[in-house]
């Protein structure tokens, strides 16, 4: 019933050469559509999912024949509905979160009114579409497998509609399917490889309405403590040459220099950055012994994360004043950029030899009131003796009192700093790098927050080290005469195991590591078989997003130039022309071929031909409209010895063509057909090696 209304519904819109769309072919589509949703799960809002799946599920009951699909004017006021919530949500703001919602909720539409097989064909590139966009949002290896698989159902659908005669077995359907892949396969990377990867003439910037894991341009003492407890990548580094030492893995990132209230923030903010992509390419070439890799996870920050003393040797970020680096655009995705480490005396790179007025200011600012506590200590240590005398014992009290590193700070709303030092002493890096730089600056010292990363635990196989999350840190530069800005970090003297080994041993006796985080891997440092699995994994994602998503101008560049001849853009134009013009080639020379020799036989038929030449072989030729059982008691005639299993054979055949009027062979006739060929062929060679025996006793 719910067929032929969709026939006559059809016939009288004019889609006269449009069929029924199939049901195994809608299937196909709407399991493909809901795996194509999981990697916007957290990007979508729940009522948009809800109507998705609502609305796929009334189209499958549809096509089950328990419901009737909507009319028109049912369609145009669901539209409208869920267009006006849609809007309520947006609100104006425009970004690409808000563009993929309103595609998802077009392609969720559409499900009513996919009826016919122009329909389909319809759908399924709309999906293939919304499986592009997808790599916007993750590129990780894993999601990119699932989008590869839900087009990899599309393309079974695809099949199901255009060979509905094929075989249903799903297994030989994705045999097939298989087989067209692996045959365009050299071809698409080959074009991966050479095909020219120049500039775009346009870019859209990816504004997201997600915020992301990291570090912000201000810092509130608790801020970093939370961040503490996330165990996601920051980033990775691949040395040249000998991985620094721990202790000496400080990553720097920002430079805090605003005291407001309790929160430090950066005085001079970002320029206005016209829209744009950022610029992927990072380094050129293997790394010198003094050289550094890093590929950066998306931020949508400006600020890049490096050494001390280091420079930039890939041409996608520039240096700062301060000794910083900074990207051309905000790091909308992974990005890699390329580090060189410089000897030098002075702690921190590009320190000038002295500080203007105005900046011994900014680096003394303070607000006019507020903890009188830790006021009235900096003025006792600085009638003690100089700068550097001030800002050891500071240190040595950090040392030598019952100061706590953890990751459980309590509240310290008003006056954090005096109840820190004199009441609770109990905080995290924030709070004491934070504490320091009010102890220094209220001294006559210039200081300066600087917020970024320290540590980096090991890759598999040590070829990289992964800066986690959890690594994030806070301490302190000082303005020291002759000396430039010197790093000065509390939680070195707190806890010593934080800079030497990490966040996991300096939080193993308060048990606080990854506690909110309980399916992180890294949170069970002391299983080996899972630590081994999730750097695997790690690993594989490295090369992935280096070698596959990084894979660009200069990337490509680098690989030429270590070919043969050095090929440039010119060649590679050529050489992707020529790799095209081959495969075209050899397609129609293939497809000739085989339509020269006829049409393809199936499995069954393939059977018989062999079976032909075996009678041929066996001095029994096949004679015109000769029947399967006539041929076969001349077999037994010329080989008794193979006489009922080729009558066998022929029982089979004639019950193959008049029982089975569909023509299809099912798995279990082609497999009882091998078997008799081979016995004949076993019969007769056992009586060809009977013969040399009678001949030759």
């Amino acid at each position: 019933m719910i067929k032929a209304l969709f026939t006559r519904k059809a016939a009288c819109q004019g889609a006269r050469t449009d069929t029924v769309l199939p049901g195994s072919a809608l299937n196909w589509l709407l399991v493909s559509f809901a795996i194509l949703l999981v990697p916007q799960w957290n990007r979508l809002p729940i009522w948009l999912i809800g109507a998705c799946a609502g609305l796929a599920g009334w189209r499958w009951l549809a096509q089950t024949g328990r419901v009737r699909l909507p009319g028109r004017w049912l369609r145009v006021g669901i539209m409208l509905v869920l267009m006006a919530i849609y809007i309520a949500t947006v609100r104006g703001h425009f970004s690409v979160d808000t563009a993929s919602s309103f595609f998802v909720l077009a392609v969720g539409l559409k499900w009513l009114e996919t009826r016919t097989q122009r329909d389909f064909y319809v759908v399924f590139f709309i999906l293939v579409y919304l499986a592009a966009v997808n790599f916007l949002f993750r590129q990780d290896i894993l999601w990119a497998l699932m989008n590869f698989s839900a087009i990899g159902l599309l393309l079974a659908g695809l099949q199901t509609l255009n060979a509905p005669d094929l075989p249903p077995s799903a297994r030989r359907g994705w045999k097939r399917l298989a087989g067209m892949v692996l045959k365009t396969l050299p071809v698409v990377i080959l074009l991966f490889v050479f095909f020219p990867r120049m500039a775009p003439l346009w870019s859209v910037p990816m504004v997201s309405d997600q915020a992301r894991t990291g570090l912000s341009d201000t810092m509130t003492p608790g801020d970093i403590s939370s961040l503490a407890q996330n165990s996601e990548r920051a980033f990775r580094v691949s040395f040249g040459g000998q991985v620094p030492a721990y202790r000496d893995r400080y990553w720097r990132g920002l430079i805090l220099d605003y005291l407001d209230g309790e929160t430090w923030r950066r005085r001079e903010q970002d320029d206005f950055t016209r829209p744009g992509r950022i610029d992927l390419d990072g380094g050129v070439g293997e790394l010198e012994p003094n050289q550094y890799d890093v590929l950066l996870e998306p931020t949508d920050r400006k600020w890049a994360f490096t050494l001390e003393n280091s420079r930039a040797v890939s041409d996608n970020l520039v240096e700062t004043p301060q000794a910083l680096f900074e990207f051309r655009r905000p790091a909308d995705t992974s990005v890699r950029y390329r580090m060189a480490l410089e000897p030098s005396v002075r702690i921190v790179s590009g320190s000038p030899e002295t500080l203007s007025s105005a900046q011994k200011r900014r680096y003394l600012q303070l607000p006019g009131e507020g903890n009188p506590q830790a006021r009235a200590l900096a003025r006792e240590l600085a009638t003690q003796g100089s700068d550097e005398q001030v800002i050891r014992r500071l240190l040595e009290r950090f040392r030598e009192q019952e100061y706590y590193y953890t990751l459980r700070p309590p509240r310290m709303p008003e006056n954090g700093i005096d109840r820190l030092l004199f009441e609770e002493k109990r905080g995290f890096c924030a709070h004491y790098a934070g504490a320091a730089t009010f102890v220094y600056r209220a001294a006559g010292i210039p200081a300066r927050v600087v917020t970024g990363y320290q540590g980096g635990e090991p890759g598999a196989g040590g070829e990289y080290l992964i800066v986690r999350q959890y690594d994030a840190h806070a301490w302190v530069e000082v303005w020291l005469e002759g000396r430039g800005w010197v790093r000065v970090d509390p939680t070195a003297a707190i806890a010593p195991d934080r800079i030497e080994s990490g966040l996991r041993d300096a939080m193993a006796e308060e048990g606080s590591f990854l506690e909110d985080d309980p399916l992180s891997p890294q949170r069970y440092g002391d299983l080996p078989l899972v630590q081994w699995a999730s750097l695997q994994l790690d690993r594989i994602n490295y090369q992935w997003q280096r070698w596959v998503v990084g894979y660009q101008g200069q990337s490509q560049m680098d690989l030429m130039s270590r070919l043969p001849g050095g090929l440039g853009l010119k060649e590679l134009g050529y050489l992707t022309a020529g790799i095209v013009g081959a495969a075209l080639l050899f397609a129609g020379v293939i497809s000739g071929w085989k339509r020269r020799g006829g049409p393809k036989q199936d499995r069954f038929r393939r059977l018989v031909a062999a079976w032909h030449r075996f009678c041929e072989q066996s001095g029994v030729p096949v004679r015109a409209g000769e029947t399967p059982d006539f041929l076969a008691g001349r077999l037994a005639r010329a080989l008794p010895e193979v006489a009922d299993t080729a009558a066998s054979f022929a029982r089979q055949v004639n019950r193959h063509y008049y029982s089975r009027p569909e023509g299809v062979a099912t798995e279990q006739e082609l497999r009882h057909l091998k078997h008799l060929l081979r016995t004949m062929k076993r019969q007769r060679r056992q009586r060809q090696t009977s013969s040399i025996r009678t001949r030759n006793p």
